[in-house]
């Protein structure tokens, strides 16, 4: 049996972990949602559901959510809401908290909360309307934007899975991508793809309207220099960006100029991922997936298998 003295340390880091990871993805507000009731209120997945597994995972999460953000750069009309209505260059890491507690919200939250904060996304969305800079119309909740935005992050997401984690059967993602379509649905999308042939032909039908300009080096250098509210900051902040790079389709890394030298930087930045990533999911043990799990009246260790 280990004594106390041994434990202490361990405590010690994972709290020192917990700490930084809310110091990255939370802010003094909180979401406001209940993850512990009603009991037994399964959520629009449930436990038994892929999202619930893929979605529980805070490295992969994190690395995929760069890589969707990324990607989400090359959209024109998409870039210019961002462009228009959002202090990115001071802010950037305020839209990863909020889709962090959006992801989060609607895929562990019961039905009632999760249903909310679609609704208020949705309201939100009335209100970013513009033209880009060669003066093309664009809202936010334009339905062929709603279905690049989900695509990005759902890909992203399960690349990040894949990548950090482990493998994923294919008739797992494509009940992957089957089930958190109906959050783009819920939103108005169109056309959303429902399985990795889908997404993959989505993918080959997008590309001729992206495109790397002056906006999309803007926002990617802003990101390159955010500046993260923990300790070391400096040092975690290129491991995950590097590890989220690391998942970018070839097609992707060929419009983002990404060099020889950059994949290399990335790969080592995946690898280091890698190896810290098993102290951090010790951690976070008790995030909101573990306790969506206990409000299923089920051990979080059913995540663990499919």
């Amino acid at each position: 049996m280990r004594s106390v003295t041994h434990l202490r340390p361990i405590a010690l880091l994972h709290a020192q972990i917990r700490k930084l990871v809310v110091g990255v993805v939370s802010d003094s507000r909180s979401s406001g949602v209940d993850y512990d009731s009603p009991k037994g209120d399964p959520g629009l997945f449930g436990p038994d559901s892929a999202t619930w597994r893929i979605h529980a995972d805070f490295p992969a999460m994190m690395s995929g959510g760069l890589c969707a953000l990324m990607l989400q750069t090359l959209h024109p009309r998409a870039l210019a809401g961002v462009w228009d209505h959002s202090d990115f260059r001071h802010d950037l890491l305020g839209r990863l908290r909020r889709t962090t507690i959006f992801v989060g919200g609607t895929t562990f939250a019961p039905t009632a909360a999760a249903h909310g904060l679609i609704e208020r996304v949705r309201r939100i969305h009335t209100k970013v309307v513009g033209v880009t800079a060669d003066g093309t119309p664009y809202r936010a909740d334009d339905p062929e934007l709603l279905t690049w935005v989900h695509c990005t992050e759902m890909w992203s997401f399960l690349q990040g899975y894949r990548y950090y984690v482990k493998p994923v059967p294919n008739d797992v993602q494509d009940r992957y991508y089957a089930e958190t379509a109906r959050i783009a649905d819920a939103f108005g999308a169109t056309d959303v793809p429902r399985s990795r042939a889908d997404i993959e032909d989505y993918f080959a039908g997008v590309q001729p309207q992206l495109r790397f300009d002056e906006r999309s080096a803007t926002v990617l250098g802003v990101l390159d220099k955010a500046t993260l509210p923990v300790l070391f900051g400096s040092a975690i902040r290129p491991v995950f960006l590097g590890a989220g790079a690391a998942l970018l389709p070839d097609w992707a890394c060929a419009l983002l100029q990404r060099s020889r030298l950059k994949r290399a930087k990335d790969a080592v930045a995946a690898r280091s991922l890698m190896l810290v990533a098993p102290a951090i999911r010790s951690a976070l043990r008790e995030g909101v997936a573990a306790r969506s799990c206990r409000r299923m009246a089920l051990a979080p260790a059913a995540l663990d298998h499919w």
